[in-house]
């Protein structure tokens, strides 16, 4: 497994493809009022940095970082998707890592996501719990959600930097 995470800044068919897939994931997990996943266009505005992850070039996962409109310090973690035939093999991992990576290295503080409470995240959570999340209250404009689940991470326990992506 050769592994590249690179920094997005333009569509491709294949990202577009990924992304719709991981709203088709999401689709029956919470209703549709409470779920805020980003379409691809709004992972490709200014104040929004999206990632990808390729396997000799095939893509396998994302995320992005989204800038929170009342805070410079603090970002939130989005479109987090690893593909459903390579789960389990630490891809998830290592994007998260290189996620607080980039946050870190641009002097922000603290990262904070929402994530689905169903069965279903339950692996997201642990994914989270292990690169130091915590659970926490709503943030930004969320509201209080019995199918959200809020964690935040202060970076400076989050540990030393990881390798930057490109």
């Amino acid at each position: 497994m050769s592994i590249v995470i690179d920094r997005v800044m333009t569509a491709t068919p294949d990202l577009a493809e990924f992304l719709l897939a991981h709203h088709a994931d999401m689709a029956g997990t919470a209703p549709v009022e409470s779920q805020h996943a980003l379409p691809l266009a709004g992972l490709l505005v200014p104040g929004v940095r999206l990632f990808t992850a390729r396997d000799g070039g095939v893509l396998v996962a994302t995320g992005a970082l989204a800038a929170m409109t009342d805070d410079d310090d603090h970002e939130e973690l989005k479109s987090m998707r690893t593909d459903p035939a390579r789960r389990g093999r630490g891809l998830g991992s290592l994007m998260v890592e290189a996620l607080l990576a980039d946050a870190r290295d641009r002097g922000v503080r603290r990262v904070s996501l929402e994530t689905g409470s169903a069965d279903f995240f339950r692996p997201a959570h642990a994914l989270y719990a292990r690169a130091g999340f915590r659970e926490c209250g709503p943030f930004g404009d969320y509201a209080l959600d019995p199918h959200s689940t809020f964690m935040s991470v202060e970076l400076e326990e989050v540990g030393p930097p990881v390798p930057r992506t490109r």
